[in-house]
């Protein structure tokens, strides 16, 4: 079904993202790779808090973030778990999901990390408006084999098995809700999990999927069973909950796997017993737990419109 060539829809146009200077370093304080090579990365930064916090707190990231609610029923979540709003309108309810990082309600981190979120979604989001018919990937995307790139991709429903093939960035862009029924995400050849970022401008949802990368989404994110490696950051148009049943996510910043099982953590086949140490020094598992925390800027009350 593509016989043609695929490089011919890869946006050569869309260089990789070079976000403004004095964004760029806000947003490199907040950076947390799973290499040291950041310079080639074009995804999204993980969300930290800024660097006159303490250790512990510049070295956690969020593998969740939603604007208001997050729910994990019968999943689990290596990394922190926050919402932009403070209680009472925002929570985490956990239901048979532990959690190794930190849950936030509202607090200064989650604020900060929310508007950053906010701010990568900003930044990326207008590549979308460059994307025509000619540079669209369409279809479920089963069977396709793509090098690093940026890639404009249909809101067609995904099935199948997609894979990546080599170390570098890879950037796709979604007008439109992303959704996927049994599809999975292969990584070859050096390709890394948190250097892959699907940006949606609608809601997504995957349904008995093994996803890889980072989720920006301007509504919604819904994962039903399978896994998850990779952040979901949910709510960037200002409304967007998590809903989590009975997957399993696993986020980038948590990924500081050891010796050999460091590629596995990076391309996403790892988990907490095989290297993939979360990276915070107050771990605990989490049950309906939602951390008061400290007063923050509230920046962008309710999110971005």
């Amino acid at each position: 079904m593509y016989a043609h060539n695929l490089s011919m829809h890869r946006l050569r146009a869309l260089a990789p993202p070079r976000l403004a200077a004095g964004l760029f370093v806000t947003l490199a304080l907040l950076s947390a790779a799973c290499s040291n090579d950041s310079a080639s990365r074009i995804n999204a930064p993980a969300l930290l808090t800024n660097s006159s916090n303490s250790q512990s707190a510049a070295s956690s990231g969020f593998a969740v973030l939603a604007n208001q609610a997050v729910t994990c029923t019968d999943g689990s979540v290596i990394g922190d778990v926050g919402t932009f709003q403070a209680k009472p309108t925002g929570s985490v309810t956990l239901t048979s999901c532990p959690v190794t990082g930190t849950v936030h309600v509202g607090d200064g981190v989650a604020k900060q990390a929310f508007n950053a979120f906010v701010a990568a979604y900003d930044a990326l989001a207008p590549q979308v408006g460059q994307c025509n018919t000619a540079h669209t990937l369409t279809g479920t995307l089963d069977g396709i084999t793509l090098t690093p790139g940026t890639y404009c991709i249909s809101s067609e429903a995904k099935t199948g098995t997609l894979t990546l093939n080599g170390g570098g960035a890879y950037t796709f862009l979604v007008s439109g809700a992303l959704t996927g029924t049994g599809f999975n995400v292969v990584l070859a050849n050096g390709a890394q999990a948190c250097d892959v970022t699907w940006l949606t401008t609608a809601a997504a949802t995957l349904t008995d999927s093994h996803f890889v990368g980072t989720i920006l989404a301007a509504a919604a994110i819904t994962l039903k069973r399978g896994t998850f490696n990779g952040n979901a950051w949910a709510g960037a148009s200002g409304v967007g909950d998590v809903t989590i049943t009975g997957t399993a996510v696993t986020g980038c910043a948590g990924r500081k796997g050891k010796g050999e099982d460091k590629e596995k953590c990076n391309q996403g086949v790892g988990n907490g017993s095989e290297g993939c140490d979360p990276g915070h020094s107050d771990h605990h598992n989490s049950s309906n737990d939602e951390n008061g925390g400290t007063p923050g800027d509230p920046g962008r009350q309710g999110g971005h419109h």
